[in-house]
C-alpha cells in the first residue's frame, strides 16, 4: 500500500515510480508563468507604435497588418525571447550559487561571474585578434573567474562568506581590467565593445540567443535535478556522506551549471546586474523554505529581465534606457537594505 503523501505535497504516480511535489512551490511556479506570459503579451503591444493586444498572437505567425507584422516579428519578438532566455539563466546560476554558498548575496554579479565575462567578451573585441565570437569568449572568462574565486576561497562548501569576499575582489579586478582596456582601445574598436559592458536586449545576436536556448533545454533539467540534492547540503557534510550523497559531485556540477548557464546569458545580453538576486529571493519567499525553488527562479528571472526591458522602453519614450540600468536601480536599494539586515545574510 501506497504511503500517503507528507503535509504540503502531492504524490504524482508515473510507469510505478512517485514523485513528491510541494503545493506551494507548485502554485508560485504556476503564477509566474501566468505573470511571464502576461508580460510577454504586453511587451509585444507595447511600444511608441502600439498594437491591439488581439493582434499580437496572429502576427508571431506572420497574420494580420504588414506593419503590425514587421514590429512583432522583426523588432519585439527576438528581444523578448532573449529577455526570456537571459532571465531564466540568471535565475537559475543566481539560485544554485545561493543555495550552495548558503549565502543570499553570492551570486553570478558578487562572485566575480558576470565580471568575468564581460572582461573576456571585451577583449575579444578591442585586446585579442581572434575569430573567436565574444560570446564563446564570455563562457570561457565566467568559468575563470569561477576558478580563481574557488581556488582562492579554498572551495564553496560551508565557506560561504570567504567565497563571497573572494568573489568581489576577482569580479573587482577583472572590473578593472575591462575599464583598462577600453581606456587603451582605439576609439572605434571601444565603440564596439561597449555593448558588453552593459546589459541591453536591443540588437542581441540570434546565433547568441539559439545557443543559450539549446543550453538552457539541458541547464533547467540538470538544475532541478541539483535543487533537489542541494536540501541534502544543507545537513552537515558527514550526515549527507552518510546518506551516500557524493558532496564534492554535486558542488562540482552546480558550480558548472551556474557557469555555464551566467557565461552564456552575459554573452547574449551583456551583465544585467542584479537579476540573479532578486529573481530566487522572490521566489524563495514565495515557495517557502523547504523546497529550493529552480523552476521559480527561473520564471522570476525572466519576469524580472522582461519587465525591465518594457519600462526601459516605454518610460522614457523615444529614448531607450538600457534592461540592466533599470536592474540597477531597481535592484541596487534591495542590495543595500540585504546588506544591513544582517538576520537575512545566510540561507537556513
Amino acid at each position: 500500500m501506497t504511503a500517503p503523501a507528507p503535509p504540503g505535497t502531492w504524490r504524482l504516480g508515473l510507469l510505478g515510480r512517485s514523485l513528491l511535489l510541494d503545493r506551494r512551490a507548485f502554485v508560485t511556479a504556476t503564477v509566474l508563468a501566468a505573470l511571464v506570459v502576461a508580460t510577454v503579451a504586453t511587451g509585444l503591444a507595447t511600444g511608441t507604435a502600439r498594437i491591439p493586444l488581439s493582434a499580437t498572437l496572429p502576427a508571431v505567425f506572420g497574420s494580420g497588418s504588414p506593419r503590425d507584422v514587421l514590429l512583432v516579428q522583426e523588432l519585439r519578438l527576438p528581444r523578448i525571447t532573449a529577455g526570456l532566455a537571459v532571465g531564466t539563466a540568471l535565475g537559475v546560476a543566481g539560485v544554485l550559487l545561493q543555495t550552495l554558498a548558503r549565502n543570499r548575496l553570492a551570486t553570478p554579479d558578487t562572485v566575480g561571474l558576470n565580471d568575468g565575462a564581460t572582461a573576456f567578451a571585451v577583449a575579444s573585441v578591442v585586446a585579442v585578434s581572434t575569430t573567436v565570437t565574444p560570446s564563446a569568449f564570455a563562457l570561457v572568462g565566467s568559468a575563470t573567474a569561477a576558478a580563481l574565486a574557488l581556488g582562492l576561497a579554498g572551495g564553496a562548501g560551508r565557506q560561504g562568506y570567504r567565497f563571497l569576499v573572494v568573489g568581489l575582489g576577482v569580479g573587482a579586478t577583472l572590473g578593472a581590467v575591462t575599464q583598462l582596456m577600453l581606456a587603451r582601445a582605439p576609439i572605434d574598436d571601444a565603440n564596439r565593445a561597449f555593448p558588453w559592458t552593459i546589459g541591453s536586449l536591443n540588437s542581441r545576436s540570434p546565433t547568441s540567443v539559439l545557443v543559450l536556448v539549446v543550453a538552457l533545454a539541458v541547464v533547467l533539467p540538470v538544475a532541478v535535478v541539483l535543487g533537489r540534492q542541494l536540501r541534502l547540503l544543507r545537513l552537515a557534510d558527514a550526515v549527507v556522506i552518510g546518506l551516500g550523497a557524493r558532496v564534492g559531485r554535486i558542488r562540482l556540477a552546480v558550480i558548472a551549471t551556474a557557469v555555464v548557464a551566467a557565461g552564456l546569458a552575459v554573452a547574449t545580453a551583456g551583465p544585467l546586474g542584479l537579476v540573479a538576486l532578486l529573481a530566487p529571493e522572490i521566489a524563495r519567499k514565495a515557495a517557502g523554505p523547504r523546497v529550493v525553488p529552480v523552476v521559480g527562479a527561473a520564471l522570476a528571472g525572466a519576469l524580472v529581465v522582461l519587465l525591465a526591458d518594457l519600462l526601459g522602453r516605454t518610460v522614457a519614450a523615444p529614448l531607450e534606457l538600457p534592461a540592466g540600468l533599470v536592474t540597477a536601480v531597481i535592484g541596487g536599494p534591495y542590495l543595500l537594505w540585504l546588506l544591513l539586515t544582517t538576520r537575512t545574510r545566510r540561507l537556513p
